[in-house]
């Protein structure tokens, strides 16, 4: 491990350099190709307690969809921790200025009928599996719930969902959830924004048997997430030789069922946390599953940012405290916990904090056979509405790292922030996940997804 270290930390300036000229292979044809967004949801600050907000998604990606017959054009958030797609059907109980999905206008719309073995049998890996409701309805009822404490409540149904990336576009017929109740702690249109471009729904894309994934029949994508708003892009099947060499790391399987692991999810295996290049004396235990299964690590798209389990969180957070002990002034609020997870947190001016984010200690997440590498910007998150100091001049800063225990959780979960200009691909035909640094603003513009 420390050999590898070294060589990592040798190697560092040349992949950012490889990353940042932008160079690949010349594409040829590609899979379905749909454009890739990071939407900011509006937040309202409501504490349960002094200083502490809860935990909660305030940022999400999402992608362009056509459901039904016509189509109706929908925009879902792409979550590669969740089975079950779904969308917000009209009648629904949803927040104000969310635009629905009219099911009645739609001649290929069917809800599943209960009992029936679509019902029964599909949903199986489905954490709440689907019931039958009462007569008269009889309907596939399903419900849903996230770590952020939304939920949603509906029925089976399926649709043909079509994917206009590709020339001609791909219909396909799957099974979702037509939502008719929900509920979330923050709003869900983006700041600034009509409601045109608020999300309808959730595609699932982990390994479950309800999954946009298993139901289509992928057996790979990618996507590459720009850095702010700026688009990126979301690849089904092959990637037409865009994708820089990528460093793949195994899925981890296990066969018996355990109640703290997610056998559906995308599971790596853990192997070490660097600072700069000092690994970080968390024993291996630490990073492994138990034998409850709690301690798996997961990559989810649908995370914002990154959680870990208590022991592994405080040998980063005081690892990190002291490389930057120069640097960045602690916020010197024991009590402040952003979003109840992330309390190690800072203050400063905005400016001279963008400066000295290129002086910060890049955050190793090391893989077997690849590593997640979070540096400069990525590392500090500045807290929406908290300022400090005369005339407010400074604004409150976390690291994007959160406490996976304080958060309610007992995995690992690498977030979406910190894969931003990153290639990810999930090969589920050979069991890995890769990685690579890429300019993801130019393999969209490559693959023609900038819409």
């Amino acid at each position: 491990m420390e050999a590898f270290l070294v060589l990592l930390c040798l190697c560092v300036f040349l992949a950012r350099a490889e990353a940042a000229s932008g160079e690949g292979r010349s594409p040829a044809a590609a899979g379905t190709v749909l454009p890739l967004r990071v939407r900011v949801r509006e937040v309202e600050l409501e504490a349960p307690a002094a200083n502490r907000l809860r935990f909660r998604h305030n940022v999400s990606l999402t992608v362009p969809v056509a459901v039904g017959t016509p189509p109706q054009n929908v925009t879902m958030v792409l979550d590669t921790g969740s089975e079950l797609s779904w969308l917000l059907c009209n009648g629904s109980y949803a927040p104000p200025m969310i635009p629905a999905f009219n099911a009645s206008g739609s001649s290929s719309y069917g809800a599943v009928p209960c009992p029936s073995t679509a019902c029964e049998w599909r949903g199986r890996d489905l954490p709440v599996p689907p019931f039958c409701d009462t007569p008269p309805s009889n309907a596939c009822r399903v419900s849903l719930s996230y770590a952020d404490a939304s939920s949603a409540d509906g029925v089976l149904a399926t649709d043909t969902f079509l994917l206009s990336g590709g020339a001609p576009p791909v219909a396909v017929g799957a099974y979702f959830g037509c939502i008719t109740s929900y509920s979330s702690t923050t709003a869900t249109s983006s700041n600034g924004t009509d409601a045109s471009e608020a999300a309808t729904g959730l595609l699932g894309m982990n390994r479950g048997t309800l999954s946009f994934v298993t139901q289509t029949g992928t057996r790979r994508f990618a996507y590459c997430i720009a850095p702010g708003e700026g688009p990126g892009v979301l690849l089904l099947g092959d990637d037409g030789g865009v994708a820089p060499p990528l460093n793949y790391t195994p899925l981890i399987e296990i066969s018996q069922p355990l109640p703290y692991f997610d056998r559906v999810a995308y599971s790596v295996q853990l192997e070490g946390i660097r600072v700069g290049c000092a690994l970080l004396p968390i024993p291996k235990s630490v990073l492994t599953p138990d034998h409850t299964g709690a301690g798996q690590t997961m990559v989810d798209s649908g995370t914002q940012f990154t959680f870990l389990l208590a022991d592994a969180y405080a040998a980063l957070k005081a690892e990190f405290m002291n490389q930057t002990r120069l640097l960045l002034a602690p916020l010197g609020e024991p009590e402040f916990v952003f979003q109840g997870a992330f309390d190690a947190c800072f203050r400063g001016p905005e400016a001279r904090m963008a400066a000295a984010s290129d002086l910060l200690p890049e955050v190793g997440l090391v893989l077997r056979g690849a590593e997640v590498a979070v540096s400069g910007e990525k590392l500090l998150y500045m807290v929406p509405g908290e300022r400090r100091g005369e005339a407010d001049a400074d604004a409150v800063w976390c690291l994007t790292f959160g406490n996976s225990d304080m958060a309610g959780m007992s995995a690992y979960v690498i977030g979406h922030h910190h894969q931003q200009n990153v290639w990810v691909e999930y090969d589920l035909q050979n069991g890995r996940v890769g990685f690579a640094p890429a300019r993801c603003d130019l393999a969209t513009q490559r693959l023609g997804a900038g819409a």
